[in-house]
């Protein structure tokens, strides 16, 4: 036996008391480190992985808490199906960010909708890019701008250095696909195409000619990554379909108002140039949920329970069927789940699950996994529909409040605390004797 309990036990309790107040301040710093979706937080380390810190005054809610902040890829559960029948994050305006800095010597005076780079987008789980393109200083550029011409008070920066974001990507992530929908101010003869070759992304092109003409399913998304065909463009101008191959985006898409008409309670009319929302004629859905004039602070407000009710209105007027897009301003910021937490909720329908993270690889179909998603009050939009947002496994009838918590992040706090009552018994024990 040590002579430290032998002889002078009482000298053995002064480094255990230390001890034990050290490990108690390391495990507690562990804990405040892997802090979940709603727990309190100073700052975005004090966080989990995936999450970051914020909070959202325009709810009433100024205490920071830790929000999710990026996007559960949905092939990642369930893998084989064909494009459109999952639903993809889309950045509007993916390029107009916050911090991006003017040109020398120019005030900028535009709007805003992102607040980091497309890099970060992509890397936060974002599928989707919509891309305002012009003709501007004898090149193609990236503005946001009004009447159809750039103005250097309202350029951001020239579009191939997106573009090689995007490709940067696409190599760094050979399973991924990424979608470009344009605003096609470019009148340059083959200028689209020569950008695109110019940033290299024309390896990865989805040719038009594989495109769906009639509404039928597109191709899995297995085989699109085997033939590498993991870039799928949409321009607004059709003659470019057939002069540079750039597909149309109206013939292959349907899609809702966007700006102001898009977040109106209880209505989800089709944009004018969109065949109608419930036409069988295109396989591709984008839903635009987004304010006519972005305001940074009430996006975490937006995309709380209104979105969820936007969703069940849209998944309505569309004949219910399930947006494959869903184009947000701000898309990081939320009260809890946001936009992350409703797109899990679309994706889940595909299986026939609450959550898409309850899914299981070649089950059949409502073969869910226990996955834990709070029970929360139904609540119906202002039209009397209910969200297909639902809490019950392959029910596309009930409706629920949206939910901030349901996500694929796991808190190893269980474990820690386990372990922390664990040692602290032991020295407890050594303390006594």
């Amino acid at each position: 036996m040590s002579p430290c309990f032998t002889v002078h036990r009482s000298l053995c309790r002064a480094p255990l008391a230390i001890g034990f107040l050290y490990l108690s301040l390391l495990l507690s710093s562990f804990m405040i480190a892997h802090a979940q979706v709603l727990q309190s937080c100073t700052e975005a380390t004090n966080c989990g992985p995936g999450l970051y810190c914020g909070n959202c005054p325009a709810l009433g809610k100024t205490q920071p808490i830790c929000t999710r902040g990026q996007a559960t890829i949905p092939n990642s559960y369930i893998n084989g199906l064909p494009f459109n029948k999952y639903t993809w994050l889309v950045t509007h305006n993916s390029f107009s960010i916050v911090d991006a800095p003017p040109l020398p010597g120019v005030q900028r005076l535009t709007f805003y909708n992102q607040e980091d780079t497309v890099t970060n987008q992509l890397r936060n789980g974002v599928r989707g890019l919509m891309l305002d393109m012009y003709d501007f200083e004898g090149d193609i550029w990236l503005c946001h701008s009004f009447r159809g011409q750039c103005y250097n008070f309202t350029a951001f920066q020239p579009a191939i250095n997106t573009l090689k974001e995007v490709e940067s990507f696409l190599s760094e992530n050979p399973t991924e696909i990424v979608t470009i929908i344009i605003e096609d101010y470019v009148h340059t003869p083959k200028g689209l195409i020569n950008l695109f070759t110019n940033a290299g992304l024309d390896k990865y092109w989805f040719p038009v000619s594989k495109m769906p003409k009639k509404g039928e399913d597109w191709p899995t998304v297995t085989e699109m990554v085997q033939e590498n065909h993991r870039l799928v463009v949409f321009t607004s101008i059709a003659s470019k379909e057939a002069e540079e191959g750039v597909a149309y985006q109206w013939k292959y898409m349907l899609e809702n108002e966007a700006g102001d008409p898009g977040v109106k309670p209880g209505s989800c009319p089709s944009r004018k140039e969109s065949k109608p929302l419930n036409s069988k004629s295109a396989s591709l859905f984008l839903m635009n949920y987004f304010p006519t004039y972005p305001v940074e602070t009430e996006a975490c407000k937006e995309h709380s329970t209104p979105l969820a009710q936007m969703v069940g209105t849209c998944y309505k007027a569309a004949g219910n069927v399930m947006p494959n897009f869903l184009a947000v301003n701000f898309y990081m910021r939320s009260d809890g789940g946001g936009v992350f937490d409703a797109m899990d909720r679309m994706n889940g329908q595909a299986c026939g699950c609450s959550t898409v993270t309850a899914c299981q690889a070649g089950a059949p179909f409502g073969s869910c996994n226990n996955v834990t998603i709070p029970n929360v009050s139904p609540v119906t939009n202002t039209a009397g529909s209910t969200s297909p947002l639902s809490n019950t496994a392959g029910s596309f009838t009930g409706s629920v409040q949206f939910s901030k918590s349901a996500t694929k992040i796991q808190s190893p706090n269980s474990f820690v605390l386990s372990m922390f009552f664990s040692i602290s018994s032991i020295l407890i024990i050594l303390w006594i004797q």
